[in-house]
C-alpha cells in the first residue's frame, strides 16, 4: 500500500493511498488549469482580436485587424477545403447587402497547417485561379497557427465557416460558426448596421 505524508497542522501524519489521491488531485488541478488557459485565450465579444498574419492572393503582406482598421468588417475563417463553401457563401451574402458601402469590407482567411503548408506555392496558384482577379486582395492565406485559433474559436467542426465581425477599432462586434443560415443572416447584418451606426 501506498502512503504519503500528510502535513496537518504543525505535524504530519502518513496517510493510507496518498499518492493515489494526490495523483488525483495533481491531475483535478491540470484540469482546471487547462479550462482556464482555454477560457483566458477564447476570443469574445468586445475584445480586440488577436494579430493574424499572412499573404493576400495578389501578394502583399497583410495583418489583421490592422488591414481591417477605419472600416466594419467581416473575417471568415476556413480551416479545411471544404469550409471554403460556407466561407464563400458568407462572403457573397455580405458583399450582395453592404459590397456598395465603402466603410465595410471583407476578408475571406484560409487557415493551411500540417504538411499542407510545404505546398504553398501550389495551394496559393491554384486559388488565385479559382478567385476573381478584383478579389485577391480580400483572400488572406495564413500559414501556421491554426491550432491556437482553433482553440481560439473554440472549433469543433472544422469544415465550418468561422465568422468574426469586427468594428472600426478592430473588437469583435459578433461571432458565429457554421454554414451559411438565411436564419443567422438577420444577426450579422443587424451587427453590421449596428457597428457602422457606432461610428457615425
Amino acid at each position: 500500500m501506498l502512503y504519503l505524508l500528510s502535513y496537518a497542522g504543525a505535524s504530519y501524519s502518513i496517510v493510507p493511498g496518498g499518492f493515489a489521491r494526490f495523483g488525483r488531485q495533481i491531475g483535478h488541478a491540470i484540469d482546471v488549469i487547462g479550462l482556464l488557459f482555454m477560457l483566458a485565450a477564447a476570443l469574445t465579444v468586445g475584445t480586440p482580436m488577436p494579430k493574424l498574419e499572412g499573404e493576400s492572393l495578389s501578394g502583399h503582406k497583410e495583418v489583421l485587424p490592422d488591414a481591417a482598421r477605419g472600416k466594419v468588417t467581416l473575417v471568415a475563417m476556413g480551416f479545411t477545403y471544404e469550409s471554403r463553401r460556407p466561407v464563400e457563401a458568407w462572403t457573397k451574402r455580405f458583399r450582395q447587402e453592404f459590397g456598395q458601402n465603402p466603410e465595410t469590407a471583407f476578408f475571406e482567411v484560409p487557415m493551411i497547417s500540417g504538411m499542407a503548408r510545404l505546398a504553398k506555392l501550389f495551394i496559393d496558384s491554384g486559388m488565385r485561379r479559382g478567385t476573381a482577379k478584383e478579389d485577391h486582395d480580400k483572400v488572406i492565406t495564413v500559414y501556421g497557427g491554426a491550432s491556437d485559433w482553433k482553440q481560439r474559436l473554440a472549433v469543433a467542426d472544422t469544415d465550418a465557416a468561422y465568422l468574426i465581425l469586427l468594428d472600426r477599432e478592430g473588437r469583435v462586434r459578433w461571432r458565429h460558426a457554421g454554414l451559411f443560415a438565411e436564419n443567422v443572416w438577420p444577426e450579422l447584418k443587424e451587427a453590421t448596421e449596428a457597428a457602422l451606426q457606432a461610428g457615425q
